[in-house]
């Protein structure tokens, strides 16, 4: 769904202003790669923070607490 609203709205804004739509088009691989480190870098605070909760809650899943 997300594909199509992108579509949708990129096909807007070719009616508006083509030239703008295609070099959004064409910029768009670089802005992508641009993003993976950022994202690798969310996944490993996230991993880390999921490493703090599991440590943190240990105890209590020990004495067996079920919520």
């Amino acid at each position: 769904m997300t594909t199509l609203l992108a579509f949708c709205l990129w096909l807007l804004l070719f009616a508006i202003s083509w030239p703008l739509a295609l070099l959004a088009l064409l910029l768009w691989p670089l802005v992508w790669l641009l993003s993976l480190p950022f994202r690798l870098l969310g996944m490993a605070v996230g991993g880390a923070f999921a490493l703090l909760r599991a440590v943190l809650y240990l105890p209590a899943r020990l004495l067996g607490y079920r919520p």
